[in-house]
């Protein structure tokens, strides 16, 4: 039974990866891409490495596509959207540095550089996955669901409507 569900794995894998590859629209690549990396999950979960899995799903599926896609959505251009002006752009980099300094403040003043973990706790990977998927579950769910709520707007926002001729 391995064996069929590896194959069938090994398959959606390839075949995703080279649909990506050889995808006209970028959409429809990242969307390929992001197939063939839950068939990478689907190997690590073959692999009894189920919290590899959920990270690999967590991180790639979710945060790297999305990150594609939400590209492709502020990259294209639409035939008349205007471009900032350049008291715009200026106004947008003031307001990122007050931002980040801001945040930097926080930080800084929050006492976290001082605080220094208990020596002599050794924590396994087996004890973190056991405290994410019994007391953190809620918390990957909500996760999940916000990042599959993310692809769907990022492929809805991304959708090219062709014009019909």
């Amino acid at each position: 039974m391995v064996d069929i569900v590896f194959l069938a794995l090994a398959a959606v894998s390839i075949g995703a990866s080279v649909i990506a590859l050889e995808a006209r629209e970028i959409v429809y690549g990242a969307v390929a891409l992001g197939v063939s990396f839950l068939g990478l999950a689907g190997f690590f979960i073959i692999l009894d490495a189920p919290f590899v899995a959920l990270f690999q799903i967590t991180v790639y599926v979710g945060a790297v596509v999305v990150l594609i896609l939400f590209t492709v959505m502020l990259i294209r251009r639409e035939k008349g959207v205007k471009t900032p002006a350049a008291w715009e752009r200026g106004v947008g980099i003031v307001a990122a540095a007050v931002l980040a300094i801001g945040m930097g403040s926080v930080a800084f003043a929050s006492g976290l550089q001082t605080w220094v973990a208990p020596q002599g706790v050794q924590v396994s990977f087996r004890e973190i996955g056991v405290q994410l998927l019994t007391q953190y579950w809620p918390i990957l769910l909500i996760l999940g669901l916000v990042l599959a709520s993310a692809v769907m707007g990022a492929l809805t926002l991304a959708k090219v409507e062709r014009e019909e001729k």
